[in-house]
C-alpha cells in the first residue's frame, strides 16, 4: 500500500475531516482540495496499512457468514423436504377405501334366475340298416307329422339275404312236408306190424326236427323283412326338423351295429309345441320351489313380454359341484314363439323375507375361512363373518355379522388383511385413532 509523501505539508487542524481514499488498485484519491499547511505545525507521517487490512478481514468475515448461512439454509431445506417426502410416503402407503353402510331396504319377493329352453322331445334319428341313402324328403325347418316318410335307403345286401332266407324257408318247408308224410305212413304200417316201433319213432322225431327248421327259417325271413322295412325312415312324432346330416348317395351305417362310432345321425327332430326350461336354483332358495307353482318367464328377444310356465318337477337333490337344485319349468308354446336353446329368465315368487340388512354383492369376500366382509373401525380393517339370508344377485340380504352403523368396504382387494390401516375416501389421511395405534 502507498504511504503519504514525507514532503507533503502538514494537515491543518481545521481541516481534520480531510480524508484520503484508496481505490481498488491502492492509488490515492483526494476527496478534498489541497490546503496550504498551517504555520508552526510539524510534519506528520500517516500509515493506513492497518485500517485497510481490517477492512479486508471484515469483508472476508461477512463472506464467510453468508456462505455459512447459505449452507445452513440448504441443509435445513433438505431436511424439511425429506420430512415432507417421508410424510407423503407414509400417507401414500395407506390404502384409500370406499365404504357404505348396510341398508334396511328389503329385497323384492321374487327370485330371478337364468335358464335354458329345450324342446319337449328332442330326438336324433339314425338308421337301423346298412346301405346308401336313396332319397330324402324334408330339410331343416320343415314341420313333419308322425308317420311321414322322411328318407329311403337302398339296402342291396339285405335284399339278397332276404331272398336266400326265403329260399331256405321253402326248402325247409319241403323237408317238413316229406317228414310229415313219412311219419303218417310209418304210423299206419305200425298198426299191421309192418315196421318196428323204433322206425316209427324215428320218423316222428324227424318230422318234428323238420318243423323246427321251418320255424327257424321263418324267423330268419321275418328278421330280414324287418331290416328291409328300415329302408324307409318315418317321423316318430310331430315336430320340426332341426338338422339334416346326410345326402343322396351317402353311406349309411346302422346305429346299433356301428355302436355309435361309425353311425351318423341322419336327422334331428324336435317337438316344440311345449318347451322345457331348466333352471339351477341356489341351495339357499330351494325351499321356495314348489311343484305346480306358476312361474313367469321373460326373454331379451321379446322385451316387455312374459310367458307363463309351471314348475313340473325338480331333481330333489342338490348338485354337490354347483350347490344348486335343477328345476324343470314347462311352458306351452303352440305358436312356436320360444325356440329351443334360447336364454330366458325365470321369476319365482318367494315368501316374505325377515327384517334383514342388505349389502351389495361386491362387498363380499370369499375365502377359506368362509364368507366375510371388511369393516373399518378406528382406521383399521376388521374382517367379520356374515351369513346370507337371501341372494338377489347384485344385492344380498345379511342375517348376521353386521349392523346398520358399520362402515363396510366396497370392492375389497384380495390382499386386504385384518388390522390393516386404511383411509376412507374423502377424509384427510388415516383416522387419528388408527394412526395412534
Amino acid at each position: 500500500m502507498n504511504a503519504i509523501n514525507e514532503t507533503a505539508p502538514p494537515l491543518d487542524p481545521q481541516n481534520a475531516h480531510q480524508t484520503h481514499v484508496a481505490d481498488s488498485h491502492g492509488d490515492r484519491l483526494d476527496t478534498q482540495p489541497e490546503t496550504s499547511p498551517a504555520p508552526n505545525q510539524p510534519n506528520l507521517k500517516v500509515d493506513n496499512s492497518k485500517g485497510l487490512g481490517g477492512s479486508i478481514w471484515a469483508t472476508l468475515a461477512v463472506v464467510a457468514i453468508i456462505v455459512i448461512v447459505v449452507i445452513a439454509y440448504g441443509i435445513l431445506h433438505r431436511k424439511a423436504e425429506e420430512r415432507k417426502l417421508e410424510h407423503t410416503t407414509v400417507e401414500a402407503s395407506v390404502p384409500i377405501v370406499a365404504v357404505i353402510h348396510p341398508s334396511g331396504n328389503r329385497l323384492a319377493n321374487e327370485l330371478s334366475l337364468p335358464g335354458a329352453t329345450q324342446a319337449y322331445v328332442d330326438t336324433p334319428i339314425y338308421s337301423r340298416t346298412n346301405g346308401y341313402l336313396k332319397q330324402w324328403f324334408f330339410d331343416i325347418g320343415a314341420h313333419v307329422h308322425r308317420g311321414q316318410l322322411m328318407a329311403t335307403i337302398e339296402t342291396p345286401e339285405v335284399d339278397q339275404q332276404l331272398q336266400v332266407a326265403q329260399a331256405d324257408l321253402k326248402s325247409a318247408q319241403a323237408n317238413l312236408d316229406l317228414a310229415n308224410t313219412t311219419q303218417t305212413r310209418y304210423q299206419n304200417l305200425l298198426k299191421s306190424n309192418s315196421v318196428s316201433k323204433q322206425e316209427t319213432d324215428e320218423a316222428i322225431g324227424n318230422a318234428l326236427a323238420k318243423n323246427a327248421a321251418v320255424e327257424a327259417s321263418q324267423a330268419a325271413v321275418r328278421r330280414l323283412q324287418q331290416l328291409q322295412s328300415f329302408e324307409k325312415i318315418y317321423a316318430p312324432f310331430d315336430g320340426i326338423v332341426t338338422a339334416r346330416n346326410t345326402d343322396v348317395g351317402a353311406l349309411i351305417v346302422a346305429g346299433q351295429e356301428g355302436n355309435g362310432a361309425n353311425a351318423r345321425e341322419l336327422f334331428h327332430l324336435a317337438a316344440i309345441d311345449r318347451i322345457r326350461v331348466f333352471v339351477s336354483v341356489p341351495e339357499a332358495d330351494t325351499a321356495a320351489i314348489v311343484d305346480g307353482e306358476h312361474v313367469s318367464l321373460t326373454s331379451d328377444q321379446f322385451p316387455g313380454r312374459s310367458f307363463d310356465g309351471v314348475v313340473t318337477r325338480n331333481a330333489n337333490a342338490v348338485d354337490p359341484s354347483t350347490r344348486t337344485l335343477n328345476v324343470e319349468v314347462d311352458v306351452p308354446n303352440s305358436a312356436g314363439t320360444l325356440l329351443p336353446g334360447a336364454y330366458v329368465f325365470a321369476h319365482f315368487k318367494l315368501s316374505s323375507h325377515g327384517q334383514y340388512l342388505t349389502l351389495p354383492s361386491n362387498t363380499l369376500i370369499f375365502r377359506s375361512q368362509g364368507l366375510q366382509v371388511a369393516l373399518v373401525r378406528d382406521g383399521r380393517v376388521h374382517l367379520v363373518p356374515v351369513t346370507i339370508a337371501s341372494d338377489g344377485g347384485e344385492i344380498v340380504e345379511i342375517s348376521s355379522g353386521v349392523t346398520a352403523t358399520d362402515q363396510v368396504i366396497t370392492d375389497p382387494s384380495d390382499s386386504i388383511a385384518d388390522g390393516q390401516q386404511v383411509t376412507i375416501a374423502g377424509q384427510q389421511g388415516p383416522q387419528e385413532n388408527g394412526a395412534a395405534k
